[in-house]
Formats: C-alpha cells, sequence, structure tokens
C-alpha cells in the first residue's frame, strides 16, 4: 500500500445549532491534497450545514479549521475563498446578465490606469477557460452556455482565485453522460494538482467511480471516513440509514388482501433530468410503497404524478381513461391528494390557524369564489381533529405551534378533507416522535383498508415493507425494481437499492 496522501484541511468538533435543532454535533473532517472526497448523507444529515461552516456562510458554535497548517475562521464566503476553500453549488450563483469573462473576474477585475482593463480581462479569461477545454468566446454572456460550461466556468473562477480546497455540491445533478465525463475528468486533473475536492452527490456509482474516500454524516453526527475502495456498497448504505435489516423488526408486515381495479397508471412516465421513464400502477385499497435513498428520484415521481412537475414522456390513466395534468389543480380535480416531504416548507402555511390549514385544498378545489361557510369549516376541523387525535385545545390556534407530527395528521386532514381517491405522502412519518408514527401506520392502513390507492415513498426500508402492497424502488433516478408479494422485504429492497443500475441517470447519453 501506498503512503496517504499529505493533509491539506482538517476540520475539528464543528457545531452549529438552530431553534430546537442540532444541524451540526462536533463534527470532524480531514481532506487530503490530492484527492477527491466525498460528502454523503440523507436529509437532515448536516452536510449542507457542514458546508456553510468551511465557507464561512455561517458561523461555527464550537470548533475549528485548519488548513495547509494554519488555523481558518472564515466570516463570509469571500473570507474563505481568500483562505483558499472555494464552493461552487449546484445552483450556479454567477451572475447571467454578465458576461463570461466578467463573472471570472468579478470583484477582482483586472485594471489599468484606475479603469477596469477589459481587454486583458477577456484575454486572461481565454487562457484560462483553455486550460479546461473551454474554446468559448468570454465575451459572451454566461446565460447563453449550458449549464454544465457555467459549472466549469465557476470552476474556474474558484481555481483562479488559489483555491487549495474545491466544495463541489451537487454537480451532476442536470448534466448528461458526456458533460458528466469532462467535468470527472476536470476533477481528477484538479486533484493531480495538489488540491482537495470535497464532492457531495447523491449517486453512488458516481461515487465509486471518481473519489478516493468518502465521510459520511447522519443526524449531525459523523459516521464514519472510509477509503472508497474498502467500503462495500451494502455497508455504505447501512452507514447512511443507520441500520440494514436485522429480520427481527418490530414492525409486522400486515395481512395480504386482494386489491381493487387499478385507478392511476403511469406508462413511461418521465422528465429529462429530472427522472427516467417509469411505470407503474396504483390500484384501489392498495399502497404502493416508493424505497431508495436521498436523490433517487422518488420525489420526483410523486411531482410528476400529481402535476407539480410537467412531463416530458409518457402518459397517465386514471379509471381506464388518458388524461393530462397541466398542474396540480388537474391533479386535484382527479381525486389525487399530495402531502409534501418538507411540512414546513412545502406544506404547513404556519401563520393561518389548524382549521384554516385543514380547508384549504378543499376550498381550492371549490375556487375562492364558492366560499366555504365558516361553520362548516370549523364542521371539518373538529371532525378531523377528532379522527386524527390531533392534539390542540383549540382549531383556531396557529398550526406552528404545534409538534411535527400533530403538524403531519393535521395535513393528512387536508387532503381527507377532499375526499381523495389516491393519496401521495412523501416520508409521512420523518422527524415526528414515537406515538404520533405509530397513529399514522395504522391510518394508512385503515385508508387502504377502505379502499384508498395510496401511493407511499419513504427512506425507512423495514416500515415500507411491513405496509406496503407491493414496492417500487428508484436508484439514481430511476425504476431500479418492481417487488411484490413475498418479495417485498427489506433485505429485497435493499439489494435492489444498492445494485447497480447498467443505464445512465435521466437525460445522460448511453
Amino acid at each position: 500500500m501506498g503512503a496517504e496522501r499529505p493533509m491539506l484541511l482538517s476540520a475539528h468538533g464543528l457545531t452549529r445549532t438552530y431553534p430546537g435543532v442540532r444541524a451540526l454535533d462536533g463534527v470532524n473532517l480531514i481532506l487530503r491534497a490530492g484527492e477527491i472526497h466525498a460528502l454523503l448523507g440523507e436529509n437532515g444529515a448536516g452536510k449542507s450545514t457542514l458546508i456553510n461552516l468551511l465557507t464561512g456562510a455561517q458561523p461555527m458554535e464550537a470548533g475549528s479549521i485548519r488548513l495547509d497548517g494554519r488555523d481558518l475562521r472564515p466570516k463570509s464566503p469571500a473570507d474563505a475563498a481568500a483562505g483558499g476553500i472555494v464552493a461552487v453549488y449546484q445552483e450556479i450563483t454567477l451572475l447571467p446578465n454578465l458576461s463570461v469573462a466578467e463573472n471570472i473576474y468579478l470583484g477582482r477585475e483586472p485594471t489599468r490606469f484606475g479603469l477596469v482593463d477589459r481587454a486583458r480581462m477577456r484575454r486572461e479569461a481565454a487562457t484560462l477557460l483553455s486550460r479546461f477545454g473551454l474554446t468559448i468566446d468570454p465575451v459572451q454572456p454566461l446565460s447563453a452556455f449550458s449549464t454544465a460550461v457555467q459549472q466549469l466556468i465557476a470552476i474556474a473562477r474558484a481555481v483562479d482565485m488559489s483555491a487549495r480546497v474545491l466544495i463541489l455540491d451537487e454537480p451532476t445533478a442536470s448534466l448528461d453522460s458526456a458533460e458528466v465525463a469532462v467535468l470527472f475528468r476536470l476533477m481528477r486533473e484538479l486533484a493531480a494538482s495538489g488540491m482537495a475536492v470535497l464532492f457531495v452527490t447523491h449517486f453512488l456509482d458516481q461515487v465509486y467511480e471518481v473519489t478516493h474516500r468518502i465521510t459520511v454524516l447522519r443526524g449531525g453526527k459523523l459516521v464514519g471516513e472510509r477509503k472508497t475502495a474498502e467500503l462495500p456498497r451494502l455497508d455504505l448504505v447501512a452507514m447512511m440509514l443507520g441500520k440494514l435489516p436485522s429480520g427481527d423488526s418490530h414492525l409486522q408486515r400486515h395481512a395480504a388482501r386482494e386489491p381493487g381495479a387499478p385507478f392511476v397508471t403511469v406508462k413511461g412516465l418521465g422528465r429529462r433530468h429530472l427522472v427516467a421513464p417509469f411505470s407503474a400502477e396504483v390500484r384501489q385499497g392498495e399502497v404502493l410503497g416508493v424505497a431508495g435513498l436521498l436523490g433517487s428520484g422518488r420525489t420526483e415521481t410523486a411531482l410528476l404524478l400529481f402535476g407539480a412537475e410537467r412531463a416530458d414522456a409518457g402518459e397517465i390513466i386514471v379509471d381506464g381513461e388518458p388524461v393530462s395534468l397541466k398542474g396540480p389543480r388537474d391533479a386535484i380535480r382527479l381525486g389525487f391528494g399530495f402531502c409534501p416531504e418538507d411540512r414546513k416548507l412545502d406544506g404547513i402555511v404556519p401563520d393561518l390557524s389548524i382549521r384554516e390549514n385543514i380547508v384549504l385544498a378543499l376550498q381550492a378545489r371549490l375556487g375562492w369564489m364558492k366560499r366555504l361557510p365558516p361553520a362548516r369549516q370549523r364542521e371539518l376541523a373538529e371532525t378531523y381533529i377528532q379522527l386524527l387525535n390531533i392534539r390542540t385545545p383549540d382549531a383556531e390556534k396557529p398550526i406552528q405551534l404545534l409538534s411535527g407530527g400533530n403538524q403531519q395528521k393535521a395535513l393528512l386532514a387536508r387532503w381527507l378533507a377532499t375526499k381523495p381517491r389516491l393519496l401521495i405522502l412523501d416520508e409521512p412519518t420523518r422527524g415526528i416522535d414515537v406515538g404520533a408514527h405509530a397513529e399514522i401506520i395504522l391510518l394508512l392502513e385503515k385508508l387502504r383498508d377502505e379502499g384508498m390507492a395510496l401511493y407511499v415513498i419513504s427512506s425507512e426500508v423495514e416500515e415500507v415493507a411491513a405496509y406496503a402492497d407491493r414496492v417500487m424502488v428508484m436508484r439514481e433516478r430511476r425504476q431500479a425494481g418492481m417487488l411484490s408479494g413475498d418479495d417485498v422485504t427489506p433485505a429485497a429492497i435493499i439489494d435492489a437499492i444498492v445494485t447497480p443500475v447498467d443505464v445512465p441517470p435521466p437525460g445522460q447519453a448511453a
């Protein structure tokens, strides 16, 4: 075995707390010169917070950062960049209305006689870009180029700023296979030059293709660091999810029952750069579970199914008839309901009362010109507060004052009030207490037994194996399998998650 590469950056005990949440709890990170280092973790793992502390976007509460043997405590991204740490994000943070050259030298323009030397700026930009294989006119506006080219330009800017540590946050999410290959070639060249590259991604195949080491976070804590070549995929998934199926789960698989007729069928539904075409059907009186790691495409399937994203391939068939979804309003008219993963950002309206949140979807379906009478609103709210055991003394209480589990139940009440035929639930038990967790699972089984069609996304493998009749497994934004009957087991789901997909992610050429 060769000698370890020299340590370039060491972060120790990094801690950051938000109201009620310890987002990062004493995390350590070591980056070595000449290595590409993957940073992995599910939602809420602490990846974004760690990046924010390294780049000075947020202050550390505790901990230290050393770069090239010197202490670094960045107070802003500009401060971090001056110290040698630069981040390039999936959402390009450059200015599309400025030229390529102006973006590269923004804030550090070459001058002559006190004025910006535009001719020199263009020449130096062209020379810099040629190092990255880009033969483009730096006078052109940034908006004239593809996302891939814009990312390469952002990386070129970072390198020209003498970055020693380059953080790439989901850089391949919108790239095709040829563009990914160009990016990986560049990453390898930068590492070979002595730079440390921190690569944040959800694509496990890419992790094993291009990285030297992997650090995994979970729940704001460091799970561990391993060399990529020495870490089996199954062990990596266990690190990310917290455990592998043990076979002795307290969750018991529900009794099989004969589902009704197909209510919704999707055939080859997909959207380029979002999720590859997938096919499934959801039957009345059935739970179709959707499993996969974060970034696998599981949420994207729900967004297409609910019309929140427009498909560019395939079709949706409802009750045997093809339908066109121009948006969520069309889906609601068809009897669809959708509880999103992030209830605080995309679900509840925090300043409205519990009553107002519960009647929101029904009122939207009726139209704002046909107002629900106040008495009917109160009746609906009280009915579902009792039915779902929402713990509140008053339906007029602001929903933001409820616990997470009770907020989740209020969101379920919102859609149940519309009498949906299909209920789409994205991570319905995430971040709630044990009691509410059990109540929601029991509610799902009750709704299924009453004939509702349920499309339930979950990263809890043992949980989804217990209550789902069938499970669609997503991996690398592609459908990796459909399990049914006796094949719906935690082990089978994990196996489908870790088995490499032989075709590239959506939008990528074979």
